[in-house]
This record gives structure tokens, sequence and C-alpha cells, in this order.
């Protein structure tokens, strides 16, 4: 594309509605870099507040529309990833705008080869933007996003800024405090001792300070945690090297033990673990330690909590004075940033247990009393949306605002896969810390393994579908669907953690957009046809993994939808799909998806291997697609263990995507070649 220049996505592609987006540039000293920034813009061309904002400060958005992968190292250079869901975008955002930045003085000048690419959710790529001469400016605007006519288009901009990002930001509507502000916060940032060595990803950076003999620092935009306003969060200049962060090894080394019997010591053993209460004392004093050690980690986890950047230490084993009765928080985490510091009480459960909301609402006080500014529940459940864990009252009086966050250990492992395995850490001592960190959790004794009961109502709820007693209205439906969300939820963090890849559950517009009223739809429904249903979306498979629940005939399906070829004949599509499936088990059930249709022809890929011509319509009806679905059956009891519901919708996902979507990479259509200027 050209400066200026414009093109509709649903023109370029049929999968658009998740798509990533590169930004990349070369130097030719090898050292020079930029960070990445995107703003959701309202009608009126401005952010509708400072948490529209995404940086290497907040990188990720809570509903999953905005996320920043972080950089890559190329031939010559890196590349910044950026990946959006465009179907989860607020209806309030008109514009995506995509910028980067550089710091000092340095300009974009000093850099080659400055191009954005922009590809759709099976990874195909459609566009490709080249700035051959940005100037002497310091912030670039390279593209944007916008709606028209309720479908999304790209415009190549290549605006360069003089005043780095700091004007960009305040072009756009982004509070920035004043110059006294800036200098606090660099003295302090001069001040902290964190390693200078390594890289820091941008959605994983720590406070990382300059060398003594370099003390300048560039002012950029803080993150949006805080809802009293954004402050100057400052970035020192440091080294910057092209070192590949460390993960782990694919292949494990092979062990000099004698035989299989020997197990390796644990930095963090659980196996000596009796009883709840050392459970939860050893898991949180394991998570908070680590945390302090890996900055990469400890950012990862508080990031969302609104904790800024800076040097962070955590307590165990802390007392409080609460009049007569001192209170003993499981854990504190401190972080200081400019002279301030912010602080989070920690309150743990283990082992399924719940958490006690007249024990939160104590350190939700404790709290506001003294001027700290949120508390963290951990436990084994995951929030939900509208429905939280715990009911506590926070007085809006107070000067000191509280925040109440939850944080489940399936989140916590997920953080940790996604670093160890996936993304990368600064040197080989914190990929191990992490690393054992995970061995821990996945225990069978630590107690932290997620969720793991679909709760009191799920049997009676079953035992109604069974006997047809189940009526509409009934609260036990909503519990139960309740935990079906959750279990969804925590299934799309363990596939996302094992994938290195962003799986999202999907939420229909239709079904509405208040949480208390989709579940109670949901429910109604339950208790109308027995089923559950949910849908996830993994970046980079063709379509979306559907998963539905059968109470009545005690049945998963885990399916999928791709669509026919652009081009061809239907019987060509069949033979090439049925090759494409060669791995894919024998009771894999493959239908025909025929327009203005509800059921096409079927039959299970045993039986349309020698006969792929046996899934076409013999009435010639035109086929838009085909639908690949495994089945199972359901776990009988609620929780984890062999016969529970759990461990079979996990088996059931596993499975699917492991011996059917991997084979489905690219999407049977005619190829599209990118727009290039």
């Amino acid at each position: 594309m050209v400066k200026g220049g414009n093109v509709g996505l649903a023109s370029l592609s049929e999968d658009v509605g998740s798509v990533m987006m590169s930004l990349s540039w070369g130097s030719p000293t090898g050292e020079g870099d930029a960070d990445v920034s995107v703003l959701l813009l309202s009608a009126d061309g401005k952010v509708r507040s400072d948490g529209d904002f995404y940086f290497y400060n907040n990188p990720v958005a809570a509903d999953g529309s905005v996320q920043l992968l972080g950089k890559a190292p190329t031939a010559d250079g890196s590349e910044d990833r950026i990946t959006f869901d465009l179907t989860a975008i607020p209806a309030g955002v008109e514009q995506i705008v995509v910028a980067a930045s550089r710091y000092e003085s340095a300009r974009f000048s000093e850099l080659q080869d400055l191009r954005l690419t922009l590809a759709d959710g099976s990874g195909e790529s459609l566009l490709r933007f080249s700035i051959d001469d940005p100037g002497e400016v310091s912030a670039l605007l390279f593209g944007e996003l916008y709606r028209r006519g309720g479908d999304w288009k790209f415009r190549a901009i290549g605006q360069g800024y003089e005043s780095g990002l700091a004007g960009v930001a305040t072009d756009f509507g982004v509070d920035i405090d004043d110059d006294a502000d800036v200098e606090a916060d660099t003295e302090t940032a001069v001040e902290a001792d964190v390693e200078t060595d390594v890289e820091a990803a941008p959605e994983v950076v720590a406070a990382i300070p300059a060398q003594p003999s370099s003390p300048a620092v560039e002012s950029v935009p803080e993150g949006s945690g805080d809802s009293e306003g954004s402050g100057i969060a400052t970035r020192p200049a440091r080294p910057r090297t092209a070192k590949k962060k460390v993960t782990l090894p694919k292949v494990a080394k092979k062990s000099l033990a004698e035989n299989d019997s020997w197990r390796g010591a644990r930095l963090f053993p659980a196996s000596a673990l009796k009883n709840d209460h050392e459970r939860e004392t050893r898991a949180t004093s394991v998570l908070l330690s680590v945390m302090a050690q890996v900055p990469e980690f400890g950012r990862r986890l508080t990031a969302a909590f609104g904790a800024p950047v800076g040097r962070m230490e955590t307590f165990t084993e802390v007392t409080l004075p609460n009049g007569e009765s001192p209170r003993r928080p499981d854990g504190v985490i401190r972080v200081e940033r400019a002279g301030k510091l912010w602080t989070a009480l920690v309150e743990t459960k283990t082992n399924g247990n719940p958490l006690k909301p007249d024990q939160v609402q104590a350190y939700a006080d404790i709290a506001a009393r003294r001027g700290y500014e949120a508390v963290i529940t951990l436990s084994n459940d995951v929030e939900l949306e509208g429905s939280p864990l715990v009911e506590v009252k926070l007085d809006g009086r107070r000067k000191n605002k509280v925040a109440l966050w939850h944080l489940s250990w399936a989140e916590v492992a997920h953080q940790a896969q996604m670093l160890i395995r996936h993304e990368g850490v600064g040197n080989a001592a914190h990929a191990w810390l992490l690393q054992e960190l995970l061995h821990y959790l996945q225990h069978e004794n630590s107690g932290c393994h997620g969720f793991q009961n679909m709760g009191r109502s799920w049997v009676p709820v079953r035992n109604a579908i069974d006997a047809e007693t189940l009526c509409q209205g009934d609260a036990r439906a909503v519990e139960v669907v309740e935990s079906w969300e959750r279990l969804v939820r925590q299934v799309c963090l363990r596939l996302g953690g094992e994938l290195g890849q962003k799986v999202l559950p999907v939420q229909r517009a239709k079904r509405g957009t208040d949480p208390a009223s989709r579940r109670a739809a949901l429910a109604d429904r339950l208790c109308v046809d027995g089923r559950l249903d949910a849908e996830l979306r993994i970046e980079g498979t063709p379509g979306v993994l559907a998963l539905c629940a059968d109470l009545r005939t005690g049945k998963l399906r885990t399916s999928i939808e791709i669509a026919a070829p652009d081009q061809g004949y239907p019987l060509t599509w069949a033979k090439r799909l049925v090759r494409r499936l060669a791995e894919a088990p024998a009771d894999l059930h493959v239908e025909a998806v025929l327009e203005g249709q509800t059921g096409g022809p079927r039959g299970t890929l045993e039986r349309l291997r020698p006969e792929p011509a046996d899934i076409l319509p013999k009435n010639g009806a035109q086929i838009t697609g085909f639908r690949l679905s495994l089945f199972r059956g359901m776990g009988n009891t609620r929780g984890t263990a062999e016969s529970g519901f759990i461990r079979s919708v996990d088996e059931s996902v596993d499975r699917f995507h492991a011996s059917v979507v991997v084979h489905l990479d690219g999407r049977p259509t005619r190829s599209r070649r990118p727009v290039e200027a």
C-alpha cells in the first residue's frame, strides 16, 4: 500500500474477526529499536479514557480485544506483533491507531526497512505498507483500523511526530503529568537495582534503570490501572542487545539417574504438605518469592491490578494492627516507584477451599485505613464478570480507594507457561525458577490446580434434566451455567499456555452484554434442551472450536466448521479434505454444510476415506463448508477424578485439537496475494 491508501478487510479475507499486525524495522548497527503502542479512539478522535492506551506498561486489554505480543528478532532487526480481536472491540471505539516511538534523541531516520504487515486469523498475509522516508522524528503513526458501515478498513498513515510518544498521547487525549513528576521518576529509576543487560519485552517490562553513565530518560504515558488518572512513567536509556530470551528446551536433557524411580531434587517440594494451612502458607511464599525474583513474571501478574513498574518486594507472615485482634494476611506485595509505594494485601486459598467474605472484608477495611491500594484474592476459582466470588463493601467516602482483585491459580500457571515455554525471560536462572514454580503448582499435593468442582447444584440439575423436572427460572441452573463458564475460561487458559497462542471464549452479541441476563437466558435454555454450549477462538485456526455437553444423552461433542473453497469442484474439495485428515481419528464425523439448510450429508471419516463423494448432496445443493465433530462419553461426577465431568471436558478438547485442528493449519480457500506498495 501507499501512504494515505485504504482498503476494506472484508475484501481481502473472510477470516478477519481476529487479525495480527506486525511492525518491523532494521538497523545498520544492529542495536536500533522502538516500542509499539495502540490507541483506541471514539468518534471524536480521542481516547475514551487512559485505559484505551496500550503500550509496554499496559500490554493487554481485559476483554482480549488488544494484545501486544512483544518483540521477535529478525535477520536485520526486530518485529513487534499485535493481535486484535475485532469482534471484541467495544462499540464506542471507531478507530484503532498503531504507533511506535524511540528513546532519547534517537530518530526513525536511523532505522531502515520500516514496514507494517497485516494477516488474517489463519495467518495469511493480507497487506504490506512500507515507510521509505520517515524523517527526523521520534514517534511514528504507522496505520489505523477504522469502522465503515459495520465493517473494518485499514488506512496507511506514515505520519511522524517530533515530540515523541508524549506528543502522540497528548494529541489523542491521554493525560500526562508535568515535568516535576518526570524528574522525580527519573531519580528513582536511576537508583533502582535491576539488571540492564537484557532487553525487556513490552508486555512484561520491569523497571530497568539506566547505567550511571547514561542517565537520560524519555517520558512515556503510564498504564491505566489507576482510576484517578495516568502519570508519567520514565523509561531509562539502557543498552539493548539482540540476545535471545531464555525459554525451556523442547526436548529434555538425558537424565543421569540409574533408573526411572529416581526423582530430581526440587526447589519447592510439595510431597511433605499435610493440611490446608500448610498448603496455603507454602503456595503463597513460593509464588510471591518468584514474583520478586523474576521481574517479567511479577510484572505480568500485577500489571492488570494497577501496579506501577518499579522495584518489587514481597512478604509473608505479616501482622497488621486491627483493634484488639491483629490480622495476618497471607502475603503483601509492595512496588516502589518515584519514592511512592503501591501496596496490595494477598489472601490465599488452596485445595478448592472457598474465600471467606468476612476475612476479605476485614483486609479491605485495613487497606483503606492504612492507605493501601489493593486486596488480591487467590484461589482455585475463576471469577466471572458480574458474579464476584465474595461480596465486599468498599467505603466510597474514603479518599484512598481500595481495589479488590481476584487471581486464579490457573492464571498463574498460564502466565508462567507463556514466559518459559513461548516468550522467554531474561536469563536461565529466571527460566529455572519459573519451571520450579510450575512444577510445584502442577504437583498433585500442592492444592493449586485451578477450578475443579462444578458445584453443589451439578448433580441435582443433572438428575432433574434426566427426570424432565427442571423448570425455567430454577436458580440451580444458573449456578451450573456459571460453573460451566468458569470451566471454559480455565480450558482457554490451559490450552493457551500449552500452545503459546491466544485462546478466548466467544461471546455472541445476540446473547446480550449484561452478564446476569445472558446467564439467565443460557440457564433457561439448559432447562429446555439439556445442553451446555461454548465456543473457543484459538489464534491461528481456520474456525471456532465449538463444545457441547448434552446432559440428556451424556455425550460431549467437540466440533469446528471450516469454509468451503472459493473455487473448484465439490468432489475435489471432499478429496482434499479427506487427505488433510489422514492422521485424524476414524470416528471423526464429517458433515457438509449446505446453503439455506440445517443439515447435509454426513459420515464418519472411516467410511469417507474410500468414498469421499458420499459427503456430496445428491440434489446439487451448494456446499458452504464442512463441519468436523468428535463425540465421547461425559463424566458423571462434578470433580476432576477419572469419572469427573471436568476431566472429560479437558480430554475432549485436547483430543480434538491434537488430532483434528492441527491438521487444519490452512483454510481450503484460494490463496490471496498480499497488497504491496
